[in-house]
């Protein structure tokens, strides 16, 4: 299914902010914070700003193929995502997020989509929406994390997950106890056989602010295996960004099954 559409999407999950790495300091988690307190600095920790471009290295891998593109991405905070992946210079896709609608279109195949999150939401195995995906892609967590949540400490990082878990749907967030940003996150499906996992593997601070870095993600269905690696370059804040986007003619549209 649409290999290259997988490569797009999955960066799309896997946003940082480029330039040199920084390593997460040594603060040790404190077991005594309630868990009130670690989640009020987790969403105190969400990035504050109106646009951003960047362009980002992705590597994607499953047992058939191995590659990598290069991907330019834009974002208005709150509005839209916008990217364009490229191979040598050449254009391969565009893709557009707006609050309600999901837009792509692929060269190599002369294919496009253009409806609502079920694209997303069907190759991560869980219902997104706009807020979901921008939280995702900024370090933050994808669950709304409240009262029915508890805290651990795990391998000195503050465990979030819900006090009652989901039927086939279990997860949780660890949270870097130096910035409160999600070190890692993992869902699992055991009735479907789905397990998804991304690592947050180093942050660093733009304009006082903490953004993710080097980002690993892995997908696993049935005995399927999914890889991908982000290394992210050059990210620029509040400057003036555009967000061209025409699916071409002539292209035929990918149907959900």
């Amino acid at each position: 299914m649409h290999k290259f559409l997988y490569i797009v999407l999955g960066s799309w999950f896997l946003f940082s902010c480029g330039g040199p790495k920084t390593v997460i300091g040594t603060s040790n988690a404190d077991s005594g914070l309630a868990v009130k307190g670690i989640i009020s600095a987790h969403k105190a920790a969400m990035p504050n700003f109106k646009t951003l471009a960047s362009r980002v290295k992705v590597a994607y891998e499953d047992e058939k193929q191995r590659q990598s593109i290069t991907v330019s991405l834009r974002m208005e905070k709150d509005k839209k995502i916008w990217m364009k992946a490229s191979i040598l210079g050449i254009t391969m896709a565009k893709a557009l997020i707006t609050e309600d609608n999901v837009s792509y279109y692929e060269t190599l195949g002369n294919t496009y989509f253009n409806g609502d999150f079920a694209l997303l939401s069907n190759w991560l195995g869980t219902p997104l929406n706009f807020e979901k995906t921008q939280a995702i892609l900024l370090g933050q967590s994808i669950f709304k994390v409240d009262n029915g949540y508890r805290s651990s400490v795990t391998n000195n990082k503050y465990k979030l997950e819900p006090k009652d878990q989901p039927y086939n749907f279990l997860h949780f967030a660890l949270l870097n106890p130096d910035n409160f940003k999600v070190n890692s996150a993992k869902v699992s499906q055991p009735a479907d056989n789905r397990e998804l996992s991304v690592v947050y593997d180093t942050y660093q601070k733009v304009s006082d602010q903490w953004f993710p870095s080097v980002i690993d993600i892995e997908a696993l269905e049935g005995d399927n295996k999914t890889k991908i690696g982000v290394t992210y370059r050059n990210i620029d804040l509040n400057v003036a960004v555009s967000f061209p986007f025409k699916i071409p003619n002539g292209y035929q549209e990918i149907v959900l099954d």
